[in-house]
């Protein structure tokens, strides 16, 4: 039967209790309601990489993992704004970060609903994790479903701003994305910041495949791919020799808009 922390946990829209503290220790950390108000006077909120974990989650790794870092198998997700900087050359600053708000507003909705959370936020680019703090079993198809959310919210928005500039000669408004499942390192790699984050090859390569993604494309690892079958099938292969990657990689393409 289940229990009453665990049917809250089922509810991707607004968990009541931490599900990171939850999948991670077992330990139900209220964040919504009435319950909640205690914690929030000793700084237990919400964390800003997903609303439905703690700042304990966020903050505290090694109190939650009882060591600094651990290996976890886990799908990375890099996105980025495709034409920012020859557009930051024609429009003022004001008018850029309002661009940029918009994109990471829409990319961190599209990741949370699919249990993802924003780890790092690098101006018109963004690094997701799936599969921790929150457990996610399928973890792969979840950030390719994401990717497809991200293409979706973003390419409407994008192409009016670029009909509003007039086009850009050469150039395309839109968002690349590469998605990389594989072990990494995840827990605290800075003495000056207590934020947990992932670092490793898996990582690494998640990066320079969304590097190569063209304006509204998705690059899926194989390995990915092969996890996530039932999105990716069918789907154009691109061969690609990436920077500081070893062997040439055989990447799905997805989402070409």
């Amino acid at each position: 039967m289940a229990t009453a922390a665990s049917t809250e946990l089922t509810n991707h829209g607004s968990a009541a209790i931490c599900r990171g503290c939850w999948d991670q220790m077992r330990v139900p950390i209220p964040i919504r309601g009435p319950l909640s108000l205690p914690f929030r006077a000793f700084g237990i909120t919400q964390s800003k990489m997903n609303p439905n974990i703690c700042t304990i989650c966020e903050r505290s790794f090694r109190y939650v993992k009882k060591q600094r870092h651990i290996t976890a198998s886990a799908t990375i997700l890099f996105a980025d704004i495709r034409g920012f900087t020859a557009l930051s050359e024609r429009i003022e600053a004001v008018r850029l970060s309002e661009i940029v708000s918009l994109f990471q507003d829409q990319c961190a909705q599209a990741i949370w609903a699919h249990d993802g959370i924003v780890n790092k936020q690098m101006g018109d680019g963004l690094m997701a994790i799936f599969n921790f703090p929150i457990a996610t079993k399928d973890h792969a198809s979840a950030a390719v479903m994401a990717a497809l959310d991200i293409q979706r919210h973003c390419a409407e928005a994008l192409a009016g701003l670029d009909a509003t500039l007039g086009g850009m000669p050469g150039r395309t408004l839109g968002v690349g994305v590469g998605i990389h499942s594989g072990d990494v390192e995840i827990g605290e790699f800075s003495s000056f910041r207590s934020d947990f984050t992932a670092i490793g090859g898996a990582v690494n390569l998640a990066a320079r495949l969304e590097s190569q993604a063209a304006a509204g494309e998705i690059l899926v690892s194989p390995e990915t791919a092969a996890q996530a079958s039932g999105l990716t099938i069918g789907a154009e292969t691109r061969l690609l020799v990436l920077k500081g990657i070893e062997q040439p990689v055989q990447a799905r393409v997805l989402a070409k808009i």
